[in-house]
Order: C-alpha cells, then sequence, then structure tokens
C-alpha cells in the first residue's frame, strides 16, 4: 500500500510531552536519543496497525464488544416521532 501526500493534506505537529523516566532509561540503554525511540515506537503501532497484524475476531468477541456499547441503552430516552428544533434545544433555555 502506498500513500501519496496532497500538499492540501500536509500538517506539520510538534507535541511537547512529560516523557516517563521508564521511556528515558529504555531509549538510553538502547544507545537511542527519547526523540528517536519514540519515533521507532510509533513506526512499530502504524505499521503493525497498517499490515493487519490484528487478528480477526470472533463472533464472541464481537458478540461481547457490542453488548459493552449497549450497556446502558435502557437508559437513553425514546427519541420522539417528531424532531423539532424546540426538542433539540430543550436542555439550553
Amino acid at each position: 500500500m502506498s500513500l501519496v501526500a496532497h500538499p492540501c493534506y500536509i500538517v506539520s505537529m510538534e507535541i511537547t510531552v512529560k516523557i516517563p523516566d521508564e521511556i528515558a532509561a529504555r531509549a538510553k540503554a538502547r544507545g537511542l536519543r527519547v526523540e528517536a525511540y519514540i519515533e521507532e515506537i510509533l513506526a512499530q503501532q502504524v505499521g503493525a496497525q497498517l499490515s493487519g497484524a490484528r487478528r480477526p475476531q470472533t463472533p464472541a468477541e464481537i458478540r461481547a464488544w457490542l453488548d459493552s456499547l449497549a450497556q446502558f441503552s435502557e437508559k437513553i430516552p425514546p427519541l420522539p416521532e417528531t424532531i423539532s428544533r424546540e426538542w433539540i434545544y430543550q436542555e439550553h433555555n
């Protein structure tokens, strides 16, 4: 799979994070700068996701996930038959 960057979609981002001592120690043990170590970890994660390394879920796992999504659905109030502007903004009055 190849990705083509379109000039309209190129985004540059700088993120500042506090690095836990454990991560810094791992980077040092590998002889890497923390930034290089983090880039390596992220590249591995993205590569695993793009390669489809995740195994397909079983029907039981899918059912458990769906059940977890619906866990509190009985607490969701039913929608009215007609959705009006007043109904949408009723909490804002």
